[in-house]
């Protein structure tokens, strides 16, 4: 019996202990890195105020029956606030639509505060807290801008929305991850005409007199009560009193307000006219400019279209002209070299000729023992033959076919017909002393007569013949 108890009592330990183990380890919660596990029950000692642990990034044991744990969301929650009629320093109202994105702290302070006041809220609950505390400190935060910081300096409106948002999320155990600004519009459409700055400045003084004397009848109205209970009758006069003085501040209030609003709208002329005129300057002035770049541009079109090509073609022109001017004077300059080589090749030829002759003429004069006549008669002498070719030629091409002669015997004077006629055909030829006196030498007269030589060879040397010989 005791055997067979032992191996139970060992199997139900056993059993035990893989159950407790397997409890503990059921118990070792181990915390992801978007999430925040949430220890509550039994915190810390007996002395011990904690409410609950928190752990960001860990793990950690849940005792059973005393503790227990839940987890809390770290995902980031966008929240749109539509923020509207929202009253700025000057009392108008805005409209600024923003979006936040918020999320639970893990800063461990701050953890804390999520464990107490979030834990077990759904993200829709906690969107909605959050949403409430928005909207009650982004009216407190545009309440201390004016509209104009509002629209133009939007980081500043960020940083102050940031700074009163963060401090109110924190002790709801959240933190504020990012802000983003959209379009801001007012209901009197100041932001969309801001540039008509002094009629904007007027409603905004108009909402405030009214304000005032809002706030200046409430007042007279209490003080008219207590007077009333202290003394009906001075109530009664005050109270006539205050509404005449009333009454005379509301029309001093009203002619102040219209003066104003005179003011206003004849400076919002003015500036309205004088931007106008600004405006107009300067589209005058771009037209202007650009009348000034057009002439430019045309001047530059022209002068590239006419100045220009004419420029190429007077220079080109200039340069053919000076090119066929050179080539002509190289021409004329190898010409003129030409000429003048061949005028002092001639020169020098007719130089040494007449040098040549000249030494010839000095050897003719001293071989005649520098006699000149002899000397030119010696010359004549070699000029002879062709004197007497040149005399033979003029009747060498005469053609006589047949010459009848009929012969009569002598006449008086000792002569026949035939020698009278070759002495006619003789003397048709020019005399020698003639020729030599058209070349301006006198031939001496020893050299005889042509005629009388020719009567006396016509006479030796003619014979009768009778008539009819040929």
């Amino acid at each position: 019996m005791m055997g067979n108890e032992f191996p139970i009592l060992v199997g139900t330990i056993i059993l035990i202990f893989f159950v407790t183990l397997i409890g503990f380890a059921a118990r070792y919660k181990r915390c992801p890195s978007d999430k925040i596990l949430v220890v509550y029950g039994k915190i810390g000692g007996s002395g011990s105020t904690a409410s609950a642990k928190c752990i960001h990034g860990g793990a950690t044991f849940i005792w059973p029956v005393l503790q227990d744990h839940s987890f809390l969301d770290l995902t980031p929650m966008p929240i749109e606030i539509k923020l509207e009629g929202a009253l700025s320093k000057q009392n108008i109202r805005v409209n600024t639509p923003s979006t936040f994105t918020v999320g639970i702290s893990t800063e461990p302070g701050i953890m804390h505060n999520a464990a107490e006041r979030l834990l077990g809220l759904t993200q829709q609950n906690i969107q909605d807290i959050a949403r409430d505390i928005i909207f009650g400190q982004m009216r407190v935060v545009i309440a201390t801008m004016s509209i104009e910081d509002v629209n133009a300096d939007r980081e500043q409106l960020i940083d102050n929305i940031t700074k009163g948002v963060e401090s109110e999320l924190q002790k709801v155990g959240l933190r504020l991850i990012n802000v983003n600004i959209q379009d801001i519009t007012d209901e009197s459409g100041y932001i969309a005409a801001l540039g008509q700055e002094a009629a904007a400045r007027a409603i905004n003084d108009a909402k405030r007199k009214v304000a005032e004397q809002v706030r200046d009848g409430e007042i007279g109205k209490a003080e008219a009560e207590r007077e009333q209970r202290v003394r009906v009758a001075a109530a009664h006069a005050a109270a006539v009193e205050g509404e005449n003085t009333a009454k005379i501040t509301v029309a001093n209030s009203d002619a102040a307000r219209r003066e104003r609003q005179a003011e206003a709208e004849r400076r919002a002329v003015a500036t309205e006219k004088v931007q106008t005129a600004q405006a107009l300057q300067e589209s005058y002035t771009a037209e202007e400019l650009a009348e000034r770049e057009r002439a430019r541009r045309e001047e530059a079109t022209q002068v590239a279209n006419i100045i220009v090509p004419a420029e190429i073609e007077k220079r080109r022109v200039e340069v053919i002209a000076e090119a066929e001017a050179e080539r002509l004077r190289r021409t004329k300059r190898g010409e003129a070299d030409g000429v003048l080589f061949m005028m002092t090749a001639e020169a020098d030829g007719l130089k040494a000729i007449l040098t040549r002759k000249a030494a010839g003429f000095q050897d003719i004069v001293k071989a005649a023992e520098n006699q000149a006549e002899l000397a030119a008669l010696l010359l004549i002498t070699e000029q002879l033959p062709a004197l007497v070719e040149a005399q033979v030629k003029a009747i060498s091409n005469l053609k006589i076919d047949q010459i009848t002669v009929w012969e009569g015997g002598r006449q008086a004077d000792g002569k026949t017909s035939t020698a009278d006629f070759l002495s006619g055909m003789v003397g048709v030829l020019p005399p020698l002393h003639e020729l030599t006196k058209n070349v301006g030498i006198d031939l001496p007269q020893y050299l005889g007569k042509v005629s009388e030589r020719l009567d006396q060879a016509g006479t030796r040397g003619a014979e009768p013949i009778g008539p009819g010989t040929t």
